[in-house]
């Protein structure tokens, strides 16, 4: 599943050709996705203009001047495929990646502008919502979420209340979107080797002196992330249809037996499987 920077990534490919543009024209070539599109999905949309295109944990919003925002949510293989005039574009550095099925574009936005967006989605675990802005917040899919690993509301004294006298390991913790919204297996795993914080330690016996840089670390490496365009797992494209490379650049992730990257270690890159997904780090120096 797509993680922060990859999400981030198609908001910022997305951006250019949606904000604050009119929706000229919708199209939604089948009646759900994982979940059924909400009552007159087309109709609503159709003339709206998108004042704002923001991300939220792991989901794309774009607010409308309707007073509703359109929530989205890419699932597994949820893509967008850019179309212009003048040609596609392409966020970031990328690797191209095969053209998506047609048989698979499922929602198709157009603007006044001349952009045309498609939605591809070929296992359809993404879906799509129109929430009211107003209570947007007060909404299941956010009412619970932390805060954004890269705003200021997320600093170190939050972690280290999150992290008192829990028997969970901080991975567990940094995975909890009530904790911190947005952070995925990735991500987590690189940060906490680079912070050399074992995945497995009870969370409560971490000291404050390890917690404070966390913080930091967390926000460079979703930082390089995004500006590599996010990682190419699985079928995973950015925004146009391409893959982003970041993977070339994991320190840690999918890395097992080869020698862990930290200064002065001598380490080797461990995998175990923890609560049902792989879990990479340095037994050496992750203490």
């Amino acid at each position: 599943m797509p993680e922060l920077p990859e999400v981030e990534t198609v908001r910022r490919g997305l951006q250019p050709v949606l904000e604050g543009q009119r929706l000229s024209r919708v199209e939604a070539r089948r009646a759900d996705l994982r979940f059924p599109f909400p009552d007159g999905f087309v109709q609503r949309l159709t003339g709206a203009t998108i004042q704002r295109l923001e991300r939220r944990a792991k989901y794309l919003m774009a607010v409308l001047d309707r007073g509703e925002t359109l929530v989205m949510h890419l699932g597994m293989s949820g893509r967008f495929e850019i179309a212009r005039p003048e040609g596609s574009t392409r966020p970031g550095e990328f690797h191209y990646a095969p053209d998506p099925d047609p048989k698979h574009a499922h929602v198709v936005f157009e603007t006044d502008g001349g952009g045309r967006v498609t939605y591809y989605d070929p296992r359809r675990f993404g879906y799509m919502a129109l929430i009211d802005t107003e209570t947007l917040a007060e909404h299941p899919w956010f009412a619970g979420l932390g805060p954004e690993p890269l705003s200021e509301a997320f600093n170190a004294q939050r972690l280290i209340d999150a992290f008192a006298g829990r028997k969970q390991g901080p991975k567990t913790l940094l995975l909890d979107q009530r904790v911190v919204a947005g952070l995925g297996n990735i991500y987590v795993c690189e940060a906490l080797n680079r912070a050399r914080i074992s995945p497995f330690k009870p969370a409560g016996a971490i000291k404050p002196r390890q917690i404070e840089p966390l913080v930091g670390i967390i926000r460079d490496v979703l930082g390089e992330a995004i500006e590599a365009g996010g990682s190419t797992l699985r079928d995973y494209a950015a925004a146009d249809g391409a893959l982003g490379y970041f993977q070339h650049r994991f320190r840690a992730y999918d890395r097992e037996g080869q020698p862990c990257l930290n200064e002065g270690c001598n380490g080797v890159i461990h995998r175990e499987i923890q609560a049902g997904r792989s879990t990479f780090f340095c037994s050496t120096c992750q203490k």
